[in-house]
Order: structure tokens, then C-alpha cells, then sequence
């Protein structure tokens, strides 16, 4: 069966094509083609919209619960989740100045809500967010502790759930009972099942992407392509500072290592996650690398880097954040400092309920475009890119993975890490001696 790229590649050829050949008044058994196009493409917002709650809460929780059980554990959990958070937020940080800098959405000093087709809703997004300004920060505040969760969901407000399900994790995996380790495995199975129906939906990207694209050149032509171009090296070159400038500079730092050892220690699995666009898929590989080429204890890789497959998506934060101000210029919104900090919280926090699986920040985009008052179908603006920028992104959430772990191994005391030669290094498979003074086995799979 052809593979999920392969099948995207050749909807956005179809989708180009179907759409140069019609015109907006073009009719098929008497209904408007364009109808058609816009119909797929709703039914495939709508699908991403309905599993954005389920999806977000229990990734979060699952992240939550597998920090561990044991004091020393919960120490390490502590430490991954704080420099995880941090390292995400320097990855938003850096794509919201790489998209104030390049303007994608601002063709020759004009929106390109022409270029792009979204001239019809302009007036009625600048509606939504017209008189937001500092007081947002209060609401942002309000938003994280709802007085009610199931009306805060039916309102799009994600930030509260996403707090309280960071509590609720962190709750749950403090409970001994066996009702707690019940409540565990349920969550567990909603978890998995959620995966499921999310993968089905993603199944059907390349039909929305057809559709979707169809509609775009119907209505606009080849015209949208500048901008997208624009938004494309917008993405790449805040991914590549964060990957070949700030990630490096955190090994020399903090694990007073070599950052090309670690690369060249990585490779296969940073290709992997290139050419499959999915962190889960690459984990297996990730681990095999981290812990025989790069010299981590099996006790630490195999704690940090499932943790990281949930809640670490670097890459993924800096696209979300990159595409909601892309798609606010695109509209004409002159976004306010508030707004700007609304759209870097919200993609840092929906980045940790982001599944490891290809196309799955699609999900995340829709919440961010909805915190800040945009349509959600605008987000199909950018699947034209999505591909490719999925899989650049997962590399460098792989590698924001990776990286952490050397940090923390090295915090715990690992001598054996980026030590040694890959070649002398893939022959170890002794013992790893920590900070403590033990030595504990190091197994390979």
C-alpha cells in the first residue's frame, strides 16, 4: 500500500490540477462543483475538530502518569519536565520572532488574504478579535482555572482542560490504590482508542487535502504560492536556529559535550523520524541510538524518552506558533503583544497533548487559530507545506528528545555519555556508574 506522504504528494498534484481546470462556476449533475470541494474539506476540519479534547486530555495524562512512581523517579521527572517545558518555549520564542521578522503573510506590504482567497472572511475574523489588548492577560489567567471543565471545552477555551489534566496526572500517578491503577489502565485504554480514531482521520488527510487544495487554486489560481514559499523558509529557518544553534549550545553548556558527536550519534534515528514524520515510530530507534551510540543507561533513556514522545514537541510548538501568526497576517490583523503571548502559551501547552503521529499539529493548529478568533478552516491553508514541514519538525522533535536526555543523564551523574567513538561506544554494553556510585546494567535491546 502506498505510504501516507506518497498518498498527500500526489492529493496536492490532484488537488492543484482539479483546481485549475475548474471554475468557481463550473457544475457537476447540477451542483456546483466547488460545493463539492468545500464539503470534503469541512467534513475533514469538522473530523479534526471532534477529537481535539479527548485526544489533547488524555495525552497529557498518560504523559503525566508515566514520569514514574519512585522518589528518584519523581526527581528525574521533575528535571525532564522542566527543561522539556523550557526548551519548547525557546522554540516558540524563536518562531514567533523568525515570523515578525520574514512577514510571510504580508506580500509587497499588503495582506495576502487576496493571494489566498480569504478576502470573503477578513471583515468577520477582524470582527472576533477586534478590542483584544492587555486585558487579555487577565482572561488567559481566568482561562486556566474554569469554574466548569465540560463548559470551558464547549467553548474552545483548552488552556483550563489542559491545566487540569497536568493536575490530574500528576494526581493520579501519586495514587497506590487499586482503584487508582484501575483508573490508570482506563485512561490508558480511552488513550489508545483515541490514537485509533485519530489515525483514521488522519487516513483521510489525503482526500481533505485534495479537497481543501481544490477549492484554494478554484478560487485563487497559482497565486498562492509566494506566500506559502515565504511561509515555508519561515519554518525552516526558525527550525534549523533551534536545531543547529540553541539545542548544540545546550549540550556544551549544560552536558559539556560535543553536539556533533551527538548528531552523528543520532543520524539514524533523525532520519527515520525525516522520512516517517512520526516521533512514536522513531522511539524504538531513538532509544537503540541513545543508549548504544550515544552512551545513556537504559534507566534513563527508557524513562525520558517515552516522556518526551508525548510531552516534548519542540519542532511541532514553533509550527504552530509560526502558522497561527502566518495565517493572522495573511487576514490583515495587526496581532497586539497580548495576542502574541496567547498564541506562544497556547502552542506551548497544546504542543504536550500533541500525539507522536504524523499530521497531528493539525489537531493543536485548530485550537490555537480558535484561542485567538481566526476560522478554523483556515488552517487549510497550509497543508499545501505540511508535509514536508512535518517531517523537518519531527526530526527536531527527535532531536529535542535526545538532547534532553544527554542533559539529564549527564545531571545524574553519567560519565559514559558521548564519551567514546560511535564505533568504540556500540561495543558497550557493560555498565553505566551514576553520581550514587552504583553501577547498574545497561541492557540493549
Amino acid at each position: 500500500m502506498m505510504k501516507l506522504h506518497h498518498q498527500i504528494f500526489f492529493a496536492m498534484l490532484a488537488g492543484t490540477l482539479a483546481g485549475s481546470f475548474t471554475a468557481e462556476s463550473s457544475t457537476l449533475l447540477g451542483m456546483p462543483i466547488i460545493s463539492g470541494y468545500d464539503l470534503v474539506g469541512s467534513l475533514f476540519i469538522n473530523a479534526l475538530k471532534m477529537v481535539v479534547i479527548p485526544l489533547i486530555v488524555t495525552a497529557i495524562i498518560n504523559g503525566m502518569v508515566g514520569v514514574g512512581d519512585d522518589e528518584n523517579l519523581g526527581r528525574m521527572g521533575l528535571k525532564t519536565v522542566v527543561l522539556y517545558m523550557s526548551t519548547t518555549l525557546v522554540a516558540v520564542l524563536i518562531g514567533l520572532v523568525a515570523v515578525n521578522l520574514f512577514t510571510p503573510g504580508i506580500i509587497n506590504g499588503q495582506p495576502a488574504r487576496d493571494l489566498l482567497g480569504l478576502a470573503t472572511e477578513t471583515q468577520d475574523a477582524l470582527a472576533k478579535i477586534d478590542g483584544r489588548g492587555v486585558g487579555d492577560f487577565t482572561e488567559i489567567l481566568l482561562q486556566m482555572l474554569p469554574p466548569n471543565l465540560i463548559a470551558a471545552a464547549a467553548n474552545g477555551q483548552m488552556l483550563g482542560l489542559i491545566v487540569f489534566s497536568l493536575l490530574f496526572g500528576f494526581f493520579l500517578r501519586t495514587e497506590r490504590s487499586s482503584s487508582g491503577q484501575s483508573l490508570r489502565n482506563i485512561i490508558d485504554g480511552i488513550y489508545q482508542v483515541v490514537m485509533k480514531i485519530t489515525m483514521l482521520v488522519i487516513r483521510f488527510t489525503p482526500l481533505g487535502v485534495f479537497a481543501l487544495i481544490a477549492a484554494t487554486v478554484t478560487r485563487t489560481g497559482m497565486d498562492a504560492i509566494e506566500p506559502l514559499a515565504w511561509f515555508f523558509l519561515t519554518v525552516l529557518v526558525a527550525l534549523a536556529l533551534h536545531a543547529f544553534v540553541f539545542m548544540p549550545l545546550l549540550i556544551v553548556l549544560a552536558a559539556k559535550r560535543s553536539p556533533l558527536r551527538h548528531i552523528q550519534a543520532m543520524t539514524p534515528a533523525l532520519l527515520t523520524a525525516f522520512s516517517s514524520a512520526s516521533s512514536a515510530a522513531t522511539l524504538p530507534l531513538s532509544m537503540e541510538c541513545v543508549q548504544k551510540r550515544s552512551g545513556v543507561s537504559t534507566r534513563t533513556s527508557s524513562f525520558v524518552l517515552p516522556l518526551g514522545a508525548t510531552v516534548n514537541m519542540d519542532g511541532t510548538a514553533l509550527y504552530e506558533c509560526v502558522a497561527a501568526m502566518f495565517i493572522a497576517q495573511a487576514y490583515g490583523m495587526d496581532l497586539s503583544l497580548a495576542t502574541q503571548f496567547m498564541i506562544v502559551i497556547t502552542a506551548l501547552l497544546t504542543s504536550i497533548g500533541v500525539a507522536s503521529i504524523p499530521a497531528a499539529s493539525l489537531v493543536a493548529i485548530t485550537v490555537i487559530l480558535g484561542a485567538i478568533g481566526l476560522p478554523a478552516e483556515a488552517i487549510g491553508l497550509i497543508l499545501v507545506t505540511d508535509r514536508v514541514l512535518d517531517m523537518c519538525r519531527t526530526a527536531v522533535n527527535v532531536w529535542g528528545d535526545s538532547v534532553v536526555t544527554v542533559v539529564l543523564a549527564r545531571s545524574e551523574g553519567e560519565e559514559t555519555v558521548l564519551s567514546l567513538p560511535v564505533s568504540k561506544m556500540e561495543k558497550v554494553t557493560t555498565t553505566d556508574v551514576h553520581s550514587t556510585g552504583d553501577a547498574t546494567v545497561n541492557e540493549h535491546s
